[in-house]
């Protein structure tokens, strides 16, 4: 039974409302109890909690996660200061880029994360794509 506490006019009751059973509710007023007929039963809601999605996926079911590569031939590789979700790629292969320019905006965190080239040089190759899952240390491209 759920309880209440009203206060009508000056005076106190105590009001104890019990289960719905074929549109009657037993209903308890400071210790006298009544029988109430609803005209309706009133419409209950059920909610069910959302469930979290899953990670994405390739068509073989492995995660899609770039991890950590090593750059090759003495070119500088931008990691990933974090794990996150790549928003948008803001250069091309071939593209000249300055150490204060942004290269790739990276969401972690539910934040937006500027990614800076971090040297001056030529953009040599981008190992991942907008929507990719990236790990703290992954290679996200690679600066002559």
């Amino acid at each position: 039974m759920k309880e209440y506490k009203y206060k009508i006019n000056g005076n106190n009751y105590n009001v104890a409302v019990g289960d719905l059973e074929d549109n009657i509710v037993t209903v308890e007023v400071n210790g006298v109890p009544y029988k109430v007929e609803l005209d309706k039963a009133p419409a209950t809601k059920v909610v069910k909690a959302a469930r979290p999605s899953a990670a994405p996926r390739t068509e073989t079911g492995a995660k899609v996660i770039s991890k950590p590569a090593a750059p090759s031939n003495g070119a500088a590789g931008v990691k990933a200061p974090l794990p996150g979700v790549i928003l948008s790629i803001n250069v091309k292969v071939g593209d000249t880029v300055k150490a204060a320019d942004t290269v790739i905006m990276l969401e972690a965190m539910k934040m937006e994360n500027a990614i800076h080239a971090g040297r001056d040089g030529k953009i040599a190759s981008i190992n991942v794509a907008q929507g990719d899952s990236v790990l703290e240390g992954a290679v996200l491209l690679t600066i002559e």
